[in-house]
């Protein structure tokens, strides 16, 4: 379609997209009308490095490609050839990451523990399920201020620096650089970052559903279920929203029911600050309660100011009284049963309850959602859109199979979008 074509087409539908968008589709269009082996590589190194390939680089793709007899294979083969880039870890993973790591789900936030580890992940072709359970944190070797659990200073030293993505970051385990017990760890969720983000004032509630999100690409909206049991709904949840209680039956019990149980995996978890001098928590860090309350050793009065469980989890308490106080950081998971069940795909080997947000994270993890979800951020991350058609969705699910074939390493699924959407 020409330029022109492209600009009536785009100005009788009300398209917001500007002239440069319109020019750069029309490029496209003109590319994938003539492409060439050569061509083909020079689009997929674009767009998985976000660079031009040098043209010692782009010779060598064109030669796997063409030795290939231009099978997908090929074309794969060559897509990892691009991913040799550093600008694929510093600049395309990066902006991958980072929206995850904040609620404004931003890509203007600097380098910080959570998005260093997704990237460390992906570049050492880890099992990316680890991304929420594993004791590990990526720090850079080297840098200078070291990791550090109050500050980002030692993220924002490497994003200063413009140093290598791709050969400082360092697989370290969380247990070793924080205060945090190797059994509390869980990838993302305690990273110093996420829990700025997502333990940070509130209720934890905000970590579960971020990572609900992020990591299985569904928010609370999509998996409301009225049909499961309210008994582990909190006390801070009224039962009667404006008086009326079939606002909470209609409404507030599609996301509570399912997630207050779910959520209870995070009641050691808090997010420390300073409240008069550091409002906004910057300089704060993650803490997890180990053991009791230090000063009620000894109440049998009051049994749960005896309990690890963090205080937010116990606020607005006379909001319901007779709704659920938590006792303890077991989870289970109400969606294993009704719609989520089939939607969400839980793993049938896991016993779908715990303690803590380790085994939360693997349930998670393991769910069928978690996969589809990681091959859905990536497609539109190296395809520049959504999936359009049957085509497009076969393409996905094949994606899937070779994602969870291949031990959940990433780079797989990024070459494999990149082999599909070179042009033609």
């Amino acid at each position: 379609m020409s330029i022109t074509a492209l600009l009536n087409k785009y100005s009788r539908s009300g398209s917001a997209l500007s002239l440069c968008a319109v020019l750069a589709l029309a490029l496209a269009s003109a590319g994938e009308a003539t492409a060439g082996p050569r061509e083909q590589a020079k689009r997929m190194h674009d767009r998985l490095a976000g660079v031009p390939p040098t043209e010692e680089v782009l010779d060598t793709m064109q030669g796997i490609i063409e030795d290939g007899s231009q099978s997908e294979a090929a074309y794969i083969e060559a897509a990892f050839e691009a991913m040799e880039h550093s600008a694929f870890y510093s600049v395309t993973l990066k902006n991958f990451a980072t929206p995850w790591t904040n609620e404004a789900q931003t890509v203007f936030a600097p380098l910080n523990d959570y998005s260093a580890t997704v990237i460390g992940l992906i570049r050492d072709d880890a099992d990316f399920r680890r991304v929420l359970y594993d004791d590990v944190v990526y720090v850079g070797s080297g840098v200078s201020p070291g990791y550090s659990m109050d500050n980002n200073a030692h993220y924002e030293a490497m994003d200063a620096d413009n140093v290598d993505l791709k050969t400082v970051l360092t697989d370290t385990q969380q247990s070793a650089v924080t205060n945090i017990p190797s059994g509390a760890t869980a990838g993302v969720m305690t990273t110093r970052a996420g829990a700025r983000a997502f333990y940070y004032a509130g209720t934890n509630r905000a970590m579960f559903r971020f990572t609900l999100m992020n990591h299985l690409c569904y928010d609370l909206e999509q998996v409301k279920d009225t049909t499961r049991a309210t008994d582990r709904i909190r006390q801070d949840v009224t039962r009667s929203p404006g008086g009326d209680s079939r606002i909470f039956l209609n409404a507030c019990v599609g996301c509570h029911a399912g997630m207050d149980p779910l959520a209870q995996a995070y009641a050691y978890y808090e997010w420390d600050y300073d409240r008069d001098n550091d409002p906004e928590g910057e300089n704060g860090r993650l803490i997890y309660n180990t053991s009791a309350d230090p000063e009620n050793p000894d109440n049998l009065a009051n049994p749960q100011l005896n309990s690890r469980v963090q205080e937010k989890y116990l606020i607005n308490d006379t909001t319901f009284k007779w709704g659920f106080r938590t006792p303890d950081d077991q989870w289970d998971n109400y969606w294993r049963e009704g719609p989520n069940a089939s939607r969400l795909g839980w793993d049938p080997a896991l016993p779908g309850s715990g303690s803590g947000a380790k085994s939360l994270g693997e349930e998670l993890a393991h769910s069928e959602a978690f996969a589809q979800c990681q091959v859905k951020k990536v497609f539109r991350t190296v395809c520049f859109r959504d999936p359009q058609d049957s085509t497009d969705r076969s393409q996905l699910q094949n994606m899937v199979t070779s994602f969870k074939g291949s031990g959940y390493k990433m780079k797989q699924v990024f070459a494999e979008a990149a082999a599909y959407c070179k042009g033609e």
